[in-house]
This record gives structure tokens, sequence and C-alpha cells, in this order.
């Protein structure tokens, strides 16, 4: 396999950045969590999350924006209720295995040898 260039990874990581923003904090990872756990996929709406993260309204409200804008879940209303579902997380995902397969094979070419500290 040929060794990936260092423009191609760029792009990759360019690629990855709105998901890897968004995964980054743990109240985001709390609230994919959540989702990932629920069985049914219907979705959870606001107040589900506000009572398994101890956020406000406005705090969720905040996170599933930036879920939403980076494509990894969206919504759908009933009424007047919005329940939200993961929607797109198996591209990001698979977009961010590329990106760490690519480092992995091109640090691959480098033989680094292990600094030991001195005693």
């Amino acid at each position: 396999m040929a060794q990936p260039d260092l423009h191609r990874i760029k792009t990759e990581f360019d690629t990855v950045q709105e998901f890897l923003i968004a995964v980054g904090d743990e109240k985001r990872q709390a609230i994919i969590i959540a989702l990932l756990h629920q069985q049914s996929g219907a979705g959870l709406r606001v107040p589900d999350f506000t009572e398994m993260t101890g956020l406000s309204r406005p705090a969720v409200s905040h996170h599933l924006k930036l879920l939403k804008q980076a494509g990894i879940i969206a919504a759908r209303s009933e009424g007047t209720k919005n329940y939200y579902y993961l929607s797109n997380i198996a591209a990001s995902l698979k977009q961010l295995r590329q990106l760490s397969d690519d480092m992995l094979v091109f640090l691959a070419g480098f033989k680094i040898e292990v600094q030991r500290p001195l005693s």
C-alpha cells in the first residue's frame, strides 16, 4: 500500500474537524451515549436530556444544536415536540477511521527509536 501524503492527511483532518469538536465535550458525549442506549430509535426530547445530564434546557439545546450542525444527530417534529436521534454518525466515524489508518501508515514509514530516560 502506498504511503498517504501529508496533504491528504490534512484534508482528512479538515473533513472530521467539526465531528471531533462536537464529540470532544463530555456533555455532548453523554447525549450521544443516551441516544445509543435508547433501544427504540424513536428519539429523545430536551426534557429527557436535561434529566440525564443535569443541564439546563438552554444548555441542552445548545449542545443539541452543535451535534446537529456536525451531522451527528437529527430531529423530527411531532406537533410541538421535537425528538432527537442519531443521524449520520457512522459516516463520520468511517472518515475518522480513514484518518487514523492513514496516520498510522504514514508513521509506520518512519523508523523511530524509543528514547529511554537516563537513570
